[in-house]
């Protein structure tokens, strides 16, 4: 069994990346139905950001509840340290990843051990490492809730109707916004193993990475407003969202759907003239969809893009790599 203590990142105020803290703080006990994990790598995903900036960017009745200090992180992938009551399928040694009890923000992945719900891991795919299987969990689920199997009946808080994701084959053209960042090289790779014709959007210094993923068709956005050159599309998934997401809508043939992964406003009007959707949800754990994610990423069907790796102690120095944006697939965290 570890120590009683071990090092962890913790918020006890609200602000910018130097509110991370790297200090001592107890090792959590697993309670029935989970497992302790001795975390060997932690995803870095824009919710932790959120925490630490006091969720500002959402609206107050949509903000999730919790209390300082609070250890940020849902994504981890590491090594079963102990079994808790009433877990059957998990045993000590085992080798795990999952994103943890999203979306709640009390999942605690910054640290060097995590007591993780055994509903929401998986075994963690032979064939890659700890730093890769840690940046898969909240971008590959994303995309996977979005466009392959939402997987659950909770309603967004953004929408009242439950999201369905459309069908994608050899029929389909799907724009992927945001292309080259954590949600975006996830969704374009799903798409392609469905069969789908996918055009990415990102900046320049993407391209060659997205071609190699499969992208049929590229477009720079500093150069190109991807709303004028494109029309008939069958689906965009808006990894970016939020106020301007509505200049896609023009882009779809009648029947389309926008799924916008940050919500914006849309005009109700607007949506049925054009006889289009607007379609969102968000993301929740579940150990089986990412399993069947994890098969994908052992066969190398899918691969996790790491942009940079940091140790724990300097999640400080991660955050402000995320700040700089331009992303290309995951940060993560190493833990000693």
């Amino acid at each position: 069994m570890p120590n009683r203590t071990m090092r962890a990142i913790r918020l006890h105020e609200h602000g910018g990346p130097e509110v991370l803290r790297y200090e001592d703080v107890p090792v959590p006990e697993p309670k029935p139905g989970e497992v302790l994990v001795r975390v060997h790598a932690a995803g870095v995903n824009p919710p932790d950001w959120y925490l630490r900036d006091g969720m500002t960017n959402l609206p107050p009745e949509t903000r999730p509840k919790f209390s300082l200090p609070v250890i940020p992180g849902t994504d981890v992938s590491g090594v079963v340290e102990a079994v808790g009551p009433d877990v059957d399928d998990l045993s000590v040694g085992d080798e795990v990843f999952g994103l943890l009890r999203f979306p709640s923000f009390d999942a605690a992945g910054y640290a060097e051990y995590v007591a993780a719900p055994a509903s929401d891991l998986a075994r963690k795919p032979a064939g890659i490492d700890h730093v890769h299987a840690a940046g898969a969990p909240m971008a590959g689920l994303t995309a996977w809730q979005y466009l392959i199997e939402l997987g659950h009946d909770h309603p967004s808080p953004f929408q009242s109707a439950r999201h369905r994701p459309a069908a994608l084959d050899a029929s389909t053209t799907l724009l992927v916004n945001g292309a080259a960042g954590g949600v975006g090289h996830f969704a374009l790779q799903l798409a392609k193993w469905k069969g789908a014709q996918v055009v990415a959007v990102a900046s320049g210094a993407h391209e060659s990475f997205l071609r190699e993923l499969g992208a049929d068709r590229f477009i720079d956005y500093t150069k190109s407003r991807p709303e004028e050159l494109l029309h008939d599309l069958d689906l965009v998934l808006d990894t970016v969202g939020g106020r301007d997401s509505s200049r896609f809508l023009s882009t779809l043939k009648r029947g389309g759907a926008l799924y916008p992964v940050f919500f914006g406003e849309y005009d109700d009007e607007e949506t049925a003239k054009l006889g289009v959707t607007v379609s969102g949800t968000q993301v929740r754990s579940n150990g089986t969809q990412l399993a069947e994610l994890g098969r994908l990423l052992d066969a190398g069907t899918v691969r996790v893009a790491i942009d940079s790796t940091f140790p724990l102690e300097d999640a400080r120095a991660a955050h402000e790599r995320a700040a700089r944006g331009h992303i290309q697939g995951k940060i993560v965290l190493t833990v000693a």
